[in-house]
C-alpha cells in the first residue's frame, strides 16, 4: 500500500461542524522512513462501524458542505463476501457558500486504491461498514480547483435520504 504525504486536520469547530483541511503536496521525500511512491492525496475516514449501517431504505447520501471550489471524493465501504468493498463518487464543493450535495447511491463506482475497477459488482447498502472523504491534487470534475496547495471543507452534516418513490 503506497503512503501519502499531506498535512491535514479533522476537527470540530465551535459550532460542532467538521473541518477537513490541510495542504496537498506533490513532493516525495527521498529520506522518508516510509516507502512513499505517490503524493498529492489526503483522506479521513470513520472508524469501522460496530456492525453495519443499513441504508437499504435510502437511495442518496447528502452532505451539507462549504469549501474551496475543489472536488472531493466520498467513499462508502460495504461488507463483501471476502473483503470490504470501496465505492466512490465525486463531490464538488463550491467556494465560500453552504451547499447540499446529493449523491445517488447508484452513482458510486466500485474502486480499488482509488481506481475504478471494471467488475460486475453491486453495492450492498444494507451492510455499510465505514465512510470517508478525501481530496486529490489531480483529477475531479471539470472546472473544479485542483493542484497542490491548501484545501478546506467544512461539513455541517451527512445524511441518508430517500429521494425517489
Amino acid at each position: 500500500m503506497s503512503r501519502f504525504r499531506a498535512l491535514w486536520q479533522a476537527s470540530l469547530n465551535a459550532t460542532k461542524r467538521g473541518v477537513f483541511s490541510g495542504k496537498l503536496s506533490l513532493d516525495v521525500a527521498e529520506d522518508s522512513k516510509w516507502n512513499i511512491s505517490r503524493s498529492g492525496f489526503c483522506g479521513m475516514c470513520s472508524k469501522k462501524f460496530d456492525g453495519f449501517i443499513d441504508l437499504d431504505a435510502y437511495d442518496t447520501i447528502a452532505l451539507k458542505v462549504k469549501g474551496d471550489g475543489r472536488c472531493y471524493i466520498s467513499t462508502v465501504n460495504s461488507a463483501g463476501q471476502e473483503e470490504d468493498n470501496s465505492w466512490q463518487a465525486f463531490v464538488f464543493v463550491p467556494r465560500d457558500n453552504w451547499y447540499i450535495a446529493k449523491i445517488l447511491l447508484a452513482r458510486y463506482l466500485p474502486t480499488w486504491r482509488g481506481n475504478i475497477i471494471d467488475l460486475d459488482l453491486e453495492m450492498n447498502p444494507s451492510r455499510i461498514v465505514g465512510m470517508s472523504l478525501s481530496v486529490n491534487a489531480e483529477g475531479g470534475v471539470p472546472g473544479a480547483r485542483s493542484g497542490p496547495g491548501d484545501f478546506q471543507m467544512e461539513i455541517d452534516w451527512i445524511k441518508a435520504l430517500r429521494t425517489t418513490q
